[in-house]
């Protein structure tokens, strides 16, 4: 199992996620907050321009342009079918009184506040510990076969695979295993291949 980003070959991919969860090099688990829309007006909002066609409001403190804002709304209103000089009206209602404004206060829905998973690799957010490590099967790590663990020099072996190539890849084991394939028939074909 090749983890690219450390350059290192590990025996199995379940060694390689038990030693990154251990490490808190996989995922991070956190807190965010989810805000249902923002405010048109709140109890600090002084002037409001409105749109007559729908009642859509801007507030002077909730919106950084809210005159633009209003114009740009009433222009492309799909209800304001006034016409000016054959483009649609810019028509709209001001106001500054406090009793209009707090009719237009609507109480927002509480954030919710949910726990999720961040990858330590991607920074990418998720919702389950599941989520992560499948991204991190897929984008991640590659499958080698032991060959190509041999024949490469690029990344290091990780020491566990190492003690493990060491102490079962002898020749006297490798010449016994032959020696057992040799009593089957159907592995000839392998055998003289990999004999020549």
């Amino acid at each position: 199992m090749l983890f690219p980003q450390e350059k290192k070959i590990y025996k199995s991919l379940d060694e390689l996620l038990d030693k990154l969860e251990n490490e808190k090099k996989l995922y991070r688990e956190t807190e965010i907050k989810i805000r249902f829309g923002s405010e048109s007006v709140n109890e600090e909002t002084k002037k409001i321009y409105i749109c007559p066609f729908t009642g859509k409001v801007f507030g002077d403190n909730t919106h950084p342009n809210p005159q633009d804002a209003i114009y740009d709304w009433v222009s492309k209103c799909k209800e304001n079918t006034e016409r000016i000089g054959g483009l649609k009206s810019k028509r709209f209602f001001v106001s500054e009184d406090p009793e209009i404004i707090a009719k237009y206060i609507t109480k927002r829905k509480e954030p919710i506040t949910k726990i999720v998973f961040s990858s330590v690799i991607t920074g990418k957010l998720f919702n389950s510990k599941k989520a992560v490590i499948d991204d991190f099967k897929k984008h991640h790590v590659k499958f080698l076969t032991l060959m190509e663990v041999q024949n490469q020099n690029k990344f290091q072996i990780e020491d566990s695979l190492l003690k493990f190539i060491e102490k079962n890849l002898t020749e006297e084991k490798i010449k016994n295993f032959v020696n057992l394939l040799a009593n089957y028939k159907e592995f000839e074909p392998y055998l003289e291949q990999w004999v020549g």
